[in-house]
């Protein structure tokens, strides 16, 4: 079967770096893709999940930051979870094989680093705590 997802968009938020219990790193970082759209259409945006391991994690989370544009190549992914009251949960994610950036550094000092996203670039609240990663 084929399961593979080539994405560019730029992060909500700077990357989350941790390390699991046998010391693996892992980067959860979500990516605001605008959709195609036409004139008379209104702009939408997809918050897509995604996470990095190991050598890859480490790189996103030293050289990318909130609102870089970003490209990465994965596979998407489902999860099953229970949070804190016992429901069940279901999560859908990249799994970033490769990510690299999507535009050049001049471009991204161009503006001196002060690159604010939209407000539509900010995905809405969701109670992840009980995520368990």
């Amino acid at each position: 079967m084929l399961n593979k997802a080539i994405l560019m968009g730029r992060l909500t938020r700077d990357p989350e770096l941790r390390h699991t219990q046998s010391n693996t790193a892992v980067c959860s970082f979500t990516l605001a893709i605008d959709r195609d759209y036409s004139k008379t259409e209104q702009k939408e945006t997809d918050f897509i999940d995604c996470t990095a391991w190991g050598k890859t994690a480490e790189f996103v989370s030293k050289w990318f930051q909130k609102g870089v544009m970003t490209i990465v190549v994965g596979r998407v992914q489902s999860r099953k979870w229970q949070d804190k009251n016992g429901n069940n949960r279901t999560s859908v994610e990249v799994n970033c094989a490769e990510v690299m950036f999507g535009e050049s550094k001049k471009a991204r000092e161009k503006d001196n680093g002060s690159y604010l996203p939209d407000d539509d670039m900010i995905p809405p609240d969701e109670d992840d705590s009980d995520d368990p990663f």
